[in-house]
């Protein structure tokens, strides 16, 4: 069998890690473009462990620890990203884009990991012409993960429908939330969770669920980030 080692990015004919990473030159952007310190003799370089060592401890000498959001782990992880989906999908990703969306990943994780063993989560009811009829908001212990607070987010947003609205259709900016409300058994570690959710869907006879993108979904994110 044969195997291709080309870049599916740049057609480079040998493809490592540390060039998928830190060499392609769509990757080389993202870095110049992220707050991560570069320098073309000090980072990024030829060496994967140099690059690490690099990013784990010797910018810190650069930039203060405790001030130190550097979104480096999701930078890492959405170049990555972008490889495959260039490699299956034949798309591009803008390097702009990425780092934005990697440094708004790292800013939520860190707020949410600042914010104590709380988190708040908010719901806005709209009529068919969108305009606000009722919201509300509330914060309630961290679960174990986001996506069990998105969960328990769903139930008490179905919950306040119940008692004020005719609502059949809810709205999530969160796409594995919806893939566990239409596959509840692929996801056996939400078991109880989804029951719950199944249990309300029985007063919902028209019950859907849809992707609402978070730049169109503020004032429910603005509720949960002041709750």
């Amino acid at each position: 069998m044969r195997c291709d080692n080309y870049c599916p990015r740049c057609g480079d004919p040998e493809e490592s890690v540390t060039h998928a990473i830190f060499e392609c030159p769509p990757a080389l952007q993202v870095w110049s473009l992220s707050l991560t310190p570069t320098s073309p003799t000090i980072f990024p370089v030829s060496s994967v462990y140099t690059n690490i060592d690099y990013l784990f401890w010797k910018k810190n000498n650069i930039i203060e620890p405790q001030q130190d959001r550097n979104p480096y782990p999701w930078i890492i992880w959405y170049i990555w990203k972008a490889r495959i989906e260039k490699l299956f999908r034949g798309t591009d990703r803008d390097p702009l884009d990425l780092v934005r969306h990697a440094e708004s990943e790292c800013n939520a994780w860190f707020d949410a990991n600042e914010a104590g063993n709380q988190c708040g989560c908010g719901w806005v009811w709209m009529d068919s012409g969108g305009v606000i009829q009722l919201m509300g908001t509330r914060n309630f212990t961290r679960r174990e993960s986001a996506l069990h607070s998105e969960v328990e987010a769903l139930r008490w947003a179905m919950e306040n429908m119940l008692q004020h609205s005719p609502c059949q259709t809810f709205g999530t900016d969160c796409k594995e939330l919806i893939t566990m409300i239409k596959e509840p058994k692929a996801w056996p570690s939400f078991a109880t969770e989804l029951e719950r959710i199944e249990t309300l869907q029985i007063c919902f006879p028209d019950f859907k669920i849809i992707h609402v993108p978070r730049a169109r979904n503020h004032f429910s994110d603005f509720l949960a980030k002041t709750a």
